[in-house]
């Protein structure tokens, strides 16, 4: 972890498969599929990409009967934990956990009353499934809005935490905590109000935060200045499209903070007038290249020959353009240089070398 961050909020551990969050955990990286979860095949051939991509945790949504039958022989086959999306109807919520969710995201407020809620936290309890209290902007309750006049961090962390009462009055604990917004700062607002007000493990979220490219920005602001003073167990960044996309925004944020280094970390010049190589294409050729890798690396494209070694002396291997050649250097120290059109695979090889002779 980074010296510069927030030491991490302290709460509990609550289990979801295998996996464990809070509790001084790793973050986990979450996702949802955007499948029919009635197709089983294609809904674990996208469980598969996501987990190849780094996803800890997927969630699917449970919509009626056929979808939660299907879920018995996803959650048999998937290699990641797999949440059961449940809205209103408890017998969906039931079937999810008897045919195998390692957790439910429910809404406690809105699953059919009291009566139902506590049959459905019963057989959480049985068969000791994690519960996901989510409450977001979107459907803050009328009173609320009401009371605190507008929809407010003030207005979301109650009703986020009465929510998280209400299974608690069924005597049950595994409970991790969830109070999004489309809204980066009010999300942001909302999360330090009840990062000190509960212990269960948050998950941090920007609700519809958009397309890849806006989507992550969005989704960078507000979930990494949360994860950057300590808040936040286990993240989502919520995009449309893709959801393999989702897995490489948020493991860009964690791995920007220096939370979870699972793979190369690239960083490159945004050029000027001194530039004498095409930068542009080179790294992106090299970005492409290394999202194949697992290891832990840092990796520099600069555009000047002259400052670049230095200005990445932090790097563990790099490139420096200058009039059609590159220097290729090692932690700060020049190695070689090579034409301009040989510098990827330059560059590709001795991260090659030095990862054989194990120094990443």
């Amino acid at each position: 972890m980074s010296q510069y961050l927030f030491p991490r909020r302290q709460c509990a551990g609550v289990r979801v498969g295998e996996l464990v969050i809070g509790d001084g955990a790793p973050i986990a990286v979450q996702s949802m599929n955007n499948t029919d979860t009635r197709d089983v095949a294609a809904t674990l051939a996208q469980i598969v990409e996501l987990h190849k991509a780094g996803c800890d945790i997927t969630r699917v949504a449970v919509l009626n009967e056929d979808a939660a039958v299907a879920l018995k022989e996803i959650c048999q086959k998937s290699p990641l934990p797999v949440v059961a999306d449940i809205h209103f109807d408890y017998r969906l919520a039931l079937a999810a956990i008897k045919n195998g969710a390692a957790k439910i995201r429910i809404n406690p407020g809105n699953i059919g009353g009291a009566d139902r809620l506590r049959q459905v936290v019963t057989a959480a309890k049985e068969r000791q499934v994690a519960i996901r209290v989510g409450v977001n902007s979107g459907s803050l309750q009328k009173e609320l809005i009401e009371k605190y006049h507008g929809v407010t961090p003030e207005a979301l962390a109650e009703s986020g935490l009465k929510a998280v009462s209400l299974v608690e009055s069924c005597d049950y604990d595994q409970i991790v905590l969830s109070v999004k917004a489309s809204d980066p700062a009010l999300t942001i607002a909302v999360y330090r109000l009840i990062a000190d007000r509960c212990n269960y493990p948050l998950h941090l979220g920007v609700t519809e935060a958009g397309t890849p490219g806006t989507g992550s920005i969005r989704s960078a602001v507000g979930i990494g200045t949360l994860l950057a003073e300590g808040i936040g167990d286990t993240i989502r960044v919520s995009l449309t499209g893709d959801p393999v996309a989702e897995i490489k925004a948020a493991k860009i944020i964690l791995n920007s903070l220096g939370l979870k280094q699972t793979g190369p970390t690239l960083i490159s010049c945004p050029t000027c007038g001194r530039t004498q190589v095409d930068l542009v294409d080179v790294a992106a050729e090299i970005e492409d290249r290394l999202t194949h890798l697992s290891y832990p690396i840092k990796v520099a494209v600069m555009g000047c020959a002259v400052n670049g070694p230095g200005e990445a002396r932090d790097a563990d291997v790099g490139i420096a353009g200058g009039n059609g050649r590159f220097l290729i250097f090692a932690e700060g120290k020049p190695l070689y240089q090579v034409e301009e059109h040989e510098a990827v695979n330059a560059l590709m090889a001795i991260i090659d070398k030095l990862h054989q002779e194990g120094r990443f």
